[in-house]
């Protein structure tokens, strides 16, 4: 079941398109504003997105962009713009298809299927974003807003665990047990060490108040 987001500040034109896909056995998410649809997008997820251009708050080409510098998920645009020179700008900025409205639905579910066939086919990145965290998990390499970050085996795997589940809480015992694979000592102060540890190394990147503590509980990472 691949599942798409769909940002597109018409309401008929979104919720129609994700009425229909939604028949076609897709999963939904819709977004009705560009900003709206990078908090989504960075809850992760997404087999394929359709964007408009022209969205309220941030545009869909500037959403595109800042896609791209972390994933090569498939782009389908829909834009009224007909122009040659203004699809070719679009391929070039990271666009996989362009649509133009208005569409037949029939057309547009053709052209998802043939993205959603080129992306199965294609080496699949072990790669985890979040925000502006990108883990690349063959090398186990943290880029948090652009920098490298140096973590140890045991740190990475902390937020490789976070990352994956980012609205989850987890109890000190619950990270313990996923990334030392042994079972968790009550007074055992190892995780609040690493995650201090961990919060330090993030912070020439801004974005150590990614980890959130949530008292009496554990951790999780924080809502964008």
């Amino acid at each position: 079941m691949p599942h798409i987001l769909i940002v597109e500040d018409d309401t008929d034109i979104n919720n129609s398109t994700a009425e229909y896909l939604r028949r076609q056995g897709c999963l939904c998410s819709q977004a009705f504003s560009g900003t709206e649809g990078r908090l989504l997008w960075r809850e992760g997820g997404f087999d394929l997105l359709l964007v408009d251009l022209m969205l309220p708050g941030l545009s869909g080409s500037e959403l595109i962009t800042e896609i791209r510098k972390a994933s090569a998920v498939p782009i389908i645009v829909l834009s009224a713009k007909r122009s040659l020179s203004d699809k070719v700008e679009l391929l070039s900025s990271g666009a996989d298809d362009y649509v133009t409205k208005p569409y037949q639905l029939e057309e547009l579910w053709a052209r998802i299927l043939v993205q959603l066939r080129h992306a199965s086919a294609a080496p699949t990145l072990a790669r985890l974003c979040y925000r502006d965290w990108v883990l690349d998990l063959d090398e186990m390499i943290l880029t948090a807003a652009g920098q490298p970050v140096n973590l140890t085996a045991h740190e990475f795997k902390i937020v490789e665990l976070l990352a994956g589940r980012p609205k989850r809480v987890f109890t000190k015992q619950q990270i313990y047990e996923a990334v030392w694979e042994q079972d968790y000592a009550v007074e055992d102060k190892t995780i609040t060490v690493h995650i201090s540890n961990i919060r330090s190394k993030l912070r020439p990147s801004g974005t150590d108040g990614y980890i959130q503590t949530v008292w009496g509980i554990g951790f999780k990472l924080a809502e964008g």
